[in-house]
Protein backbone atom coordinates (compact mmCIF):
# COMPACT_ATOMS: atom_id res chain seq x y z
CA UNK A 1 0.00 0.00 0.00
CA UNK A 2 1.38 3.37 -1.00
CA UNK A 3 0.80 6.41 1.17
CA UNK A 4 1.36 9.88 -0.26
CA UNK A 5 2.88 12.72 1.71
CA UNK A 6 -0.31 14.85 1.43
CA UNK A 7 -2.36 11.94 2.81
CA UNK A 8 0.06 11.55 5.71
CA UNK A 9 0.06 15.31 6.38
CA UNK A 10 -3.73 15.34 6.48
CA UNK A 11 -3.90 12.46 8.96
CA UNK A 12 -1.13 14.03 11.09
CA UNK A 13 -2.95 17.37 11.28
CA UNK A 14 -6.32 15.72 12.00
CA UNK A 15 -4.75 13.52 14.69
CA UNK A 16 -3.15 16.57 16.31
CA UNK A 17 -6.42 18.51 16.25
CA UNK A 18 -8.37 15.58 17.66
CA UNK A 19 -5.87 15.20 20.50
CA UNK A 20 -6.12 18.89 21.38
CA UNK A 21 -9.93 18.71 21.23
CA UNK A 22 -9.86 15.68 23.51
CA UNK A 23 -7.62 17.40 26.05
CA UNK A 24 -8.95 20.94 25.77
CA UNK A 25 -12.67 20.45 25.15
CA UNK A 26 -13.89 16.92 25.86
CA UNK A 27 -12.02 16.36 29.13
CA UNK A 28 -13.24 19.64 30.71
CA UNK A 29 -16.77 18.89 29.49
CA UNK A 30 -16.60 15.50 31.19
CA UNK A 31 -14.90 16.41 34.44
CA UNK A 32 -16.17 19.95 35.01
CA UNK A 33 -19.68 19.76 33.60
CA UNK A 34 -20.37 16.01 33.77
CA UNK A 35 -20.91 15.62 30.01
CA UNK A 36 -19.21 12.21 29.52
CA UNK A 37 -20.49 11.73 25.96
CA UNK A 38 -17.95 14.28 24.69
CA UNK A 39 -15.02 12.06 25.60
CA UNK A 40 -16.71 9.03 24.07
CA UNK A 41 -17.19 10.67 20.68
CA UNK A 42 -13.97 12.69 20.45
CA UNK A 43 -12.02 9.87 22.10
CA UNK A 44 -13.15 7.37 19.49
CA UNK A 45 -12.33 9.71 16.61
CA UNK A 46 -8.94 10.47 18.14
CA UNK A 47 -8.25 6.76 18.68
CA UNK A 48 -8.95 5.93 15.05
CA UNK A 49 -6.80 8.83 13.84
CA UNK A 50 -4.01 7.82 16.23
CA UNK A 51 -4.00 4.27 14.85
CA UNK A 52 -4.05 5.61 11.27
CA UNK A 53 -1.13 7.95 12.07
CA UNK A 54 1.00 5.17 13.55
CA UNK A 55 0.31 2.86 10.61
CA UNK A 56 1.08 5.65 8.15
CA UNK A 57 4.39 6.44 9.87
CA UNK A 58 5.41 2.82 9.47
CA UNK A 59 4.30 2.72 5.83
CA UNK A 60 5.81 6.04 4.76
CA UNK A 61 9.19 5.76 6.53
CA UNK A 62 10.81 3.89 3.66
CA UNK A 63 9.44 6.26 1.06
CA UNK A 64 10.87 9.25 2.95
CA UNK A 65 14.06 7.31 3.79
CA UNK A 66 13.69 7.91 7.51
CA UNK A 67 16.20 6.22 9.77
CA UNK A 68 15.09 4.53 12.99
CA UNK A 69 15.68 7.69 15.06
CA UNK A 70 13.46 9.83 12.83
CA UNK A 71 10.79 7.12 12.76
CA UNK A 72 10.81 6.87 16.55
CA UNK A 73 10.58 10.65 16.88
CA UNK A 74 7.56 10.68 14.56
CA UNK A 75 5.95 7.92 16.64
CA UNK A 76 6.70 9.65 19.95
CA UNK A 77 5.22 12.86 18.54
CA UNK A 78 1.87 11.11 18.27
CA UNK A 79 1.50 11.03 22.06
CA UNK A 80 2.51 14.65 22.66
CA UNK A 81 0.19 17.63 22.32
CA UNK A 82 1.25 19.53 19.19
CA UNK A 83 3.59 16.66 18.27
CA UNK A 84 2.00 15.87 14.89
CA UNK A 85 2.23 19.57 13.98
CA UNK A 86 5.97 19.46 14.67
CA UNK A 87 6.31 16.37 12.47
CA UNK A 88 4.44 18.16 9.70
CA UNK A 89 6.64 21.24 10.01
CA UNK A 90 10.04 19.63 10.60
CA UNK A 91 9.99 16.22 8.90
CA UNK A 92 7.66 16.79 5.96
CA UNK A 93 9.14 19.99 4.49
Amino acid sequence: MTITIPQFKLVAILEGISFLLLLGVAMPLKYVWGFAEATKVIGMVHGLLFIAYVIMVILIREQLKWNIKTTLLALIASVLPFGPFVVDRKLLK
